[in-house]
């Protein structure tokens, strides 16, 4: 008896290993899966100007690094005692404009240094769903809890979301010929937009990511992982849900991460992390009695694996 459908899943031509350095680009589900590559120890860098949710913003983001875009105070703006950027996440917001144009600049530099090295670029989209600055004129990443009366609230197209995502991969391509891209619709429902609104951003992201591979088809270097069927249709329960039945719970983001790993992780690599697992519990484990002969073997035991692992990946720090 079947009592789940699944979504037919196949290991890619290109899948990742220790000695691949990947940056992880848009919603807050590239957050979990960049976690589970952090965890694992993996050569993974995830969102350094915070959670993107639209297609629009990453590519700003990635246009900016290329091109080595210098912010400014002129860029930045104070909203409740704090200063932030319309580009970037709350979290890179301070209270200091010095500090925050610092930070900006900051995260330029890396996510150009990681694009020019990475090898996959993996990008979530959240939403087709946008916000346009009246004033300014631009779509805006993050709307810094501003008045909603400053902005036009707009859904992208499949033709604006499409040629976002080729502007995306032509960039990228402008610096790094070897990137392959990994592109994902985010599990997350977005109902505050609306159950239909969030259907048809959902539809529109979807349209526009399968054209942009199918335009890619020749050089087949881009790719869908289909982690919001996944959620939909395999993980179609509640119980998979956190408290707001709207964000996947960890057993979800665990499962999916499983599935990813299937697909895009070499056997070697999914024989590591099993062993990389195993010290991260190990770190994890309060001893009753820290002086005791038994946890004294058993840090001795840790430390052996931790050295091993070293030994062949010297990138590695617990």
């Amino acid at each position: 008896m079947k009592l789940q459908t699944k979504v037919p899943l196949k290991p890619s031509t290109f899948q990742i290993n220790y000695s691949n350095k990947l940056l992880l680009l848009g919603s807050c589900f590239a957050e979990h899966i960049g976690n589970k590559f952090s965890y694992y120890k993996m050569q993974a860098v995830t969102n350094p100007f915070g959670v993107l949710f639209h297609p629009q913003a990453i590519t700003q983001l990635v246009k900016n690094a290329v091109l080595e875009e210098k912010y400014t105070e002129k860029d930045i703006f104070n909203q409740n005692e704090r200063w932030h950027s319309f580009n970037a996440h709350s979290v890179l917001s301070t209270p200091s404009k010095q500090k925050l144009v610092q930070n900006l600049n900051a995260a330029v530099a890396e996510t150009r240094q990681v694009l020019t090295n990475a090898t996959h670029i993996v990008v979530t989209l959240g939403t087709a769903w946008v916000y346009k600055h009246l004033e300014l004129n631009k779509v805006v990443a993050n709307c810094h809890k501003v008045p909603q009366k400053a902005f036009n609230k707009q859904l992208l197209t499949v033709t604006e979301i499409e040629a976002s995502l080729q502007e995306l991969i032509s960039l990228v391509k402008s610096v790094n010929t070897n990137a392959k891209f990994i592109f994902t619709v985010s599990p997350v429902r977005h109902i505050k937009d609306g159950f239909v609104e969030n259907q048809r951003s959902k539809s529109h992201l979807l349209t526009a990511v399968h054209n942009t591979i199918e335009l890619e088809k020749n050089r087949g270097d881009a790719f869908y992982f289909p982690s919001y069927e996944i959620m939909m249709d395999e993980l179609r329960d509640y119980r998979f849900y956190k408290e707001d039945m709207v964000h996947p719970s960890k057993l979800a983001v665990d499962y999916i991460w499983e599935k990813f790993s299937d697909v895009w992780l070499t056997k070697k690599a999914l024989e590591t992390t099993v062993k990389v697992g195993a010290v991260q519990r190990g770190l994890e484990h309060r001893p009753f009695n820290s002086e005791s002969e038994e946890h004294q073997k058993f840090l001795k035991n840790i430390q052996e694996k931790i050295t091993y692992l070293q030994k062949e990946y010297p990138f590695i720090s617990f």
